[in-house]
Parts: C-alpha cells; sequence; structure tokens
C-alpha cells in the first residue's frame, strides 16, 4: 500500500471486530487495512502520512493509551479514534488528552462510527495541507540571506524601515531593496500575508505584540 493512500487502519486483538470493521468501511468505499495489535501497527506507522486510525483502548501489549503516547512520539498526525468497552469512559477521557480525534463507547451505531471515520478524515486533510503550506514557507525561509531574514524579523515585528535600517547600520534605501526581494522570494502579495507567513513558521510568536503598526 502506498504511504500516501487515504486508509483506515483499525488496530484490534480481536479479529471478528476487526473484520466487521473492515466490512462496514469498505462497504462505503473507505480503504482499510487491519492490524492484530498495536505493535505491529507502530512498525509502519512512521511511513504513513494520510488517513486515520480506529484502535481499542483495551489491548495485550500496548493499550490504545500507550499507543496514542508513542504516535506522538513518532510526531505522527494521523487522527485517532478510540473504542472504548462499558465503563471504559475514563480511560477514553485520558484518550483524548492524549491527542485521540474521538472515542466511540461501544455498542456503537454503524453510521456514529462512519461519521467519526469521514470527520477524521476531514481533519488529517486539513492537517496535512497545513504541514505542506509550512514546508514551504520553510522551504521560502531558507532561501534569504541572513540580512534579508534579519529585514523580515524586524517587518513581522511592526518595525518601520527607518527603525529597521537603524538597528541593522544599514541606509533605509538599501532596507527597502532587502524588503522588496525578500517579499518576491516568500511569494507575499502584502505585509499582512508576510506576517502570516512568519506566524505559520514560528517567526513571530503569535503572543507577539509591538508598539508600532508596520508600514505598508
Amino acid at each position: 500500500m502506498p504511504p500516501e493512500s487515504v486508509v483506515v487502519h483499525v488496530i484490534d486483538d480481536d479479529e471478528a471486530v476487526r473484520e466487521s470493521l473492515a466490512f462496514l468501511l469498505r462497504a462505503n468505499a473507505i480503504e482499510v487495512q487491519t492490524y492484530e495489535s498495536g505493535t505491529v501497527f507502530l512498525g509502519v506507522a512512521p511511513q504513513l502520512k494520510s488517513g486515520c486510525v480506529i484502535t481499542d483502548v483495551r489491548m495485550p501489549e500496548i493499550s490504545g493509551i500507550e499507543l496514542l503516547r508513542r504516535l506522538k512520539e513518532l510526531k505522527s498526525f494521523l487522527p485517532v479514534i478510540v473504542i472504548t468497552g462499558h465503563g471504559d469512559v475514563p480511560l477514553a477521557v485520558e484518550a483524548m488528552k492524549f491527542g485521540a480525534a474521538d472515542f466511540l463507547e461501544k455498542p456503537f451505531d454503524d453510521e456514529i462510527l462512519l461519521a467519526a471515520v469521514r470527520s477524521a478524515l476531514n481533519r488529517q486533510d486539513s492537517e496535512g495541507k497545513r504541514q505542506a503550506e509550512r514546508a514551504a514557507i520553510d522551504d521560502r525561509l531558507a532561501a534569504l540571506s541572513n540580512r534579508e531574514r534579519e529585514v523580515l524579523e524586524g517587518l513581522v515585528a511592526g518595525r518601520a524601515n527607518k527603525q529597521i535600517a537603524f538597528d541593522l547600520g544599514i541606509s533605509p534605501r538599501t532596507v527597502e531593496i532587502y524588503r522588496a526581494n525578500l517579499m518576491t522570494k516568500m511569494q507575499a502579495a502584502s505585509l499582512s500575508e508576510l506576517v502570516r507567513m512568519a506566524l505559520i513558521a514560528g517567526v513571530l510568536s503569535s503572543g507577539s505584540r509591538s508598539d508600532t503598526t508596520p508600514a505598508q
């Protein structure tokens, strides 16, 4: 199965449950891969970039909670839906704290499961787009010279060209040239778009504030 395939990964030590869930999903045109344990799934998890996970919270070897913890360590962005038995709600709450996208308590309606899966896949798609945007911005930042990066940091901090020029010991005209160059390299149509990119890339903390308004 290619890594880019959008697949629902079903993990349960109960074969009957695995096959039941797989049948339901395939009947609704959703691609499925099943695993008898969290250990088996973790063997392929680092290569998976899209899809979502359905896992029982109680399993031998690796529980659903431990699986979530391991996925977090792997920096996996796959949304995880946790299935719990009656009385396992406290475990489900713990799973949510570890990043689970949703939890379903047995017995659950087929439509509820399908809705949860579709929601998780939509969420994963959005996350994938955010990752791609961040990667593109990082590539553009890497192409900036040190001086262009310094001018960028000054702009997103809200400093006017004259202030940036004073801080860097260069002329305002030179700042204008660097500013034009970095706007081109960052593919930003406006200063507001440049600031948004900087926020996404972490150049400027979203909590930062400036006493001045960026010059347009």
